[in-house]
């Protein structure tokens, strides 16, 4: 755009005139008190989360997947680590009852054969 006038910066003056909040200066910042204190109540109520389960049924545990595993279930939507967990828990049961129709027992240790 030839001959464009260039719009004169705001000064802090004109910031300070129009601004809803005001710089806070060193004495403001040594009055400050945390949000818990000010507000013990809404506090609490904020930070209450889930909290702990009154019977603890699962265990954190790290565990490395394959990125195909991770995409499949993640695919699915929210609650995928709950259905990692649905799936791997029927596994164990097909396996169990594959294991007694053989006639083993799940509670008998494998034994090593020695000469």
């Amino acid at each position: 755009m030839p001959n464009a006038k260039k719009k004169a910066a705001y000064s802090k003056k004109d910031l300070r005139e129009v601004g809803d909040n005001p710089e806070l200066t060193k004495a403001d910042f040594a009055k400050a008190r945390p949000f818990a204190e000010v507000f013990p109540d809404l506090s609490a109520s904020i930070r209450k989360g889930r909290g702990p389960n009154k019977l603890p049924t699962k265990k954190l545990v790290s565990l490395r997947l394959s990125p195909e595993v991770i995409e499949h279930f993640k695919s699915t939507g929210s609650g995928w680590q709950s259905r990692i967990d649905e799936t791997l828990r029927k596994a164990v049961k097909r396996k169990a009852s594959a294991s007694r129709a053989r006639g083993l027992s799940e509670a008998k240790p494998h034994r090593l054969q020695t000469r």
